[in-house]
């Protein structure tokens, strides 16, 4: 008896084993099969995204990202929620950024956000000139010296009616400088009730939604059988592409987010020494399509779309940077050189980028709908902005926000394609401008979003290997 129940037991083993490897299986095969072909709303597929990010884009934006000018983020990780009482900040210790000395920041950085010239004033001239920059207002020191004089006119223009985000005012002694590189982006231990209400509200009242429109995996959502989120998607088609677009853009977004937790996970601490890596079973959790009833893969292709859209923007702004006029200034004029060199390197490979999404066919309608439409557009996303000072742990608040902004940036250059046409080659143009905020912004969202394909990459292997 005692050998057949040793026999049944192990039959049952293997059984339970069998089991969780067919699951797997089938969680490599269906996740590969839904992750392959066309993107909606655009002419573009995965697979061309895929190797164009893997040996073009992800090696340089790394390099760039490491750069001085790229890694230190001025931000405000203290201003309240404009939309709640404030739930407390986290008080996890992975939670926590660690602010950066004002003695690590490179004089050039410094002297840019303080409203003064690239390079100390020396005589009484660049001193007259210096306050008189600052009565006007901020001077861009992603410019180069021979045009800051022509630049103090410039700086009178209010360009805040073309802004995605609220942004942060970096003369507020609440702002202050972070280093990236020391605060990456990875998995806190931040969920449940406050982190659940900013996405929440993100997507119940700034997603052009109505409240009788559930999205899939709601918790709120009344229970309706076997629809599994397909009246939502039924609704979603029949918006406008612009109304479609913005869905997608936050929801790639989230996905991103939620790519980065599960490739940077806290896998286990012992003796004070944490280790961080991919967790397979959370990437499953969040993404499998049995366990998410096909909304993983769906929201994978949304981070690809918003892939294509950051994309697109980079293509259509580096003629602002391949004037002499900007420098990327720090202080350090072989690094800066250098810089400069490797972000339009990236550019030259975005515009060899063959399938890129097509903006004009956003607003094309009748001027005045149009018009309406973008101005909605943009205060909607605005608004979404405003949420991330709602953010509890302060290292997901520095990352909503930079990801945020940097996506703001992005619709920002694309829906200004005449003004940057006709930039002026060696001084300031008054029609649009980036701050050096939103330029950090714009490269490190894009970093992100290459990270979290090529990171799709490496789970797809690792869930083959458990094989």
């Amino acid at each position: 008896m005692r050998g057949g129940g040793a026999a049944v037991r192990s039959r049952a083993v293997r059984a339970g084993l069998a089991t969780r490897l067919l699951a797997v299986l089938s969680c490599v095969l269906t996740v590969e099969a839904q992750l392959t072909g066309v993107l909606d709303d655009c002419l573009c597929d995965i697979e061309s995204i895929d190797d164009f990010n893997t040996f073009k884009i992800f090696p340089k934006i790394q390099k760039l990202q490491e750069r001085d000018y790229f890694r230190y983020y001025k931000v405000n990780l203290k201003r309240p929620c404009p939309f709640w009482a404030d739930d407390g900040h986290c008080s996890i210790k992975d939670c926590h950024v660690e602010p950066c000395p004002e003695s690590k920041i490179p004089v050039g950085i410094k002297a840019g956000s303080s409203n003064k010239y690239s390079k100390a004033a020396n005589n009484s001239k660049e001193l007259e000139d210096c306050e008189q920059a600052n009565k006007l207002g901020a001077i861009n020191s992603t410019l180069s010296n021979q045009s800051k004089e022509a630049f103090i006119d410039w700086a009178r223009y209010d360009d805040s009616q073309d802004h995605f985000c609220e942004l942060d005012d970096e003369r507020s002694p609440d702002a202050q400088y972070v280093d990236l590189l020391l605060n990456p982006e990875r998995y806190t231990g931040y969920k449940g009730p406050s982190a659940w209400r900013v996405w929440n509200s993100i997507y119940e009242e700034n997603c052009f939604k109505p409240r009788s429109v559930y999205r899939p995996l709601n918790p709120l959502a009344p229970s309706r059988g076997g629809d599994d989120g397909e009246s939502f998607y039924t609704w979603l088609e029949g918006l406008c592409l612009e109304k479609r677009v913005f869905y997608k853009l936050i929801s790639g977004l989230h996905a991103s987010i939620n790519l980065h937790l599960c490739a940077n996970y806290l896998l286990e601490e012992t003796w004070g020494k944490p280790r961080w890596g991919p967790n397979v079973k959370e990437f499953t959790r969040r993404f499998d399509p049995i366990e998410t009833k096909g909304e993983g893969p769906r929201r994978l292709k949304n981070l690809y779309f918003l892939y294509l859209i950051e994309l697109r923007a980079l293509s259509k702004v580096a003629p602002y940077f391949e004037r002499s006029v900007v420098d990327l200034y720090t202080g350090n004029g072989h690094e800066d050189a250098e810089s400069k060199a490797l972000l339009l390197d990236i550019f030259r490979d975005t515009k060899s980028f063959h399938m890129h999404f097509d903006e004009k066919s956003m607003f094309a309608g009748d001027k005045k709908g149009a018009k309406s439409l973008k101005e909605e557009f943009r205060l909607h996303f605005k608004n979404i902005s405003r949420i991330m000072d709602c953010v509890g742990c302060d290292k997901c608040r520095l990352w909503g926000k930079l990801q945020t902004q940097g996506l703001g940036t992005a619709l920002k250059i694309l829906f200004s394609e005449k003004e940057i046409q006709s930039l002026p080659e060696n001084s300031p143009s008054k029609g649009f401008q980036l701050t050096r905020q939103e330029i950090v912004a714009l490269v490190n969202a894009f970093g992100r979003l290459s990270t979290s394909i090529r990171e799709l990459q490496n789970f797809k292997v690792l869930l083959q290997q458990t094989r």
